[in-house]
């Protein structure tokens, strides 16, 4: 057994979320979302690269030292599937490995809103799922895709980079496609799905104009489309999608939009009493009115949209902090320190000043 397989092998049984490799650090662990250190000496080049090397397969390493940042995903026998990232830093190299978990798991074992099914029940159109890296975002989707898969009968492609999850086929048929082994670009990958009969299309990360552009145009002819951001809410998800545009393309941009974005589900992760991290989740769900407040221009509008929008579904997320908070998932700390509207939570700071004593 090479070294970084004992390092991801303590990682597993540490319950860790991530492993970090760093040179000039000794490595560390994220447990419960806070990091630690692993006791074990600082790390030089040459002992990385001999560490890290023997499980990059050899394109990605050649992409590594060409491009200086690389994403694959490396499978540990029957202990565990891990997101592999490597970059370089100032002192040197880097790597961060994120487990992926061997089992899908459901909505209800995730503890998410019992809404999040109505994701998976959307016919057609355009579904984002957003939140900062390591928010959870892929387990999310990995869950909504099972359901689909144990419910329906439909033809399913997933463009990924790197794939994470492995779906076996149920129902469904799957096709699974990663950026670089399998096709060149998200783009690229999503040109051939239009030609290859899809009911659903998970676009793993819209990152460019060409990407969002061809996400949005196979939505508004009737597929299924769930696609991944990094913003903070529903609101800035929905501005993201119109500012990669030029100036002069917005307001098309803005209209068509409106007429196939379906939901925006914004998640972050909080830690949880007990161990383990739990997610709060934002659901915005597309209704004529917020449609219009999208091609007006007035997404700010959608915060107010939202808040009163419980009885479609709807939840803002410090109303989703709070639950988890009232639920005893989470403590006064965890609750307070990822609110937005920290007023909301004011009756909680003295609870947690107590903490701090």
């Amino acid at each position: 057994m090479n070294k970084i397989d004992r390092f991801l092998r303590l990682m597993n049984d540490r319950g860790a979320s991530d492993f970090h490799l760093t040179v000039g650090r000794p490595p560390m662990l994220r447990v419960s979302g806070e990091i630690e250190r692993v006791h074990y000496r600082t790390i030089k080049e040459v002992e990385w690269e001999e560490m890290i090397k023997v499980i990059t397969p050899p394109a990605r390493w050649e992409d590594f030292r060409r491009e200086g940042d690389v994403d694959f995903a490396y499978q540990l026998g029957d202990v565990a599937r891990f997101r592999v990232n490597l970059f370089r830093q100032h002192r040197g190299s880097g790597a961060v490995m994120r487990i992926i978990p061997s089992r899908i798991m459901s909505i209800e074992q995730l503890v998410l809103p019992q809404q999040v099914r109505k994701l998976a029940e959307i016919e057609s159109g355009l579904v984002l799922v957003t939140g900062p890296t390591g928010s959870g975002k892929s387990t999310t989707l990995a869950a909504i895709i099972d359901f689909i898969n144990s419910s329906r009968k439909y033809h399913i492609i997933t463009l990924e980079d790197p794939i994470e999850f492995i779906h076996p086929h149920r129902n469904c048929v799957i096709h699974q496609r990663e950026i670089g082994p399998h096709v060149e670009s998200f783009a690229e990958a999503l040109k051939a799905a239009a030609r290859e009969d899809p009911d659903v299309i998970l676009v793993g990360e819209m990152r460019d104009l060409e990407t969002v552009s061809m996400a949005l145009d196979a939505a508004g002819k009737g597929t299924l489309v769930y696609g991944t951001l990094h913003t903070n809410n529903a609101v800035k998800a929905i501005d993201r999608m119109v500012n990669v545009f030029p100036a002069e393309e917005q307001d098309g941009v803005r209209f068509l939009l409106a007429d196939c974005l379906q939901a925006v589900i914004a998640q972050q992760l909080l830690p949880k009493i007990g161990g383990g991290q739990i997610a709060a989740v934002e659901l915005l769900f597309c209704s004529s009115s917020i449609g219009a407040m999208i091609r007006e221009a007035k997404t700010s509008q959608i915060v107010s949209a939202i808040q009163i929008g419980v009885k479609e579904g709807m939840m803002e997320m410090d109303t989703a902090i709070r639950r988890l908070y009232e639920d005893g998932f989470v403590d006064a700390r965890a609750a307070y320190d990822k609110s937005i509207n920290k007023e909301m939570f004011k009756d909680l700071v003295e609870e947690v000043e107590g903490e701090t004593d």
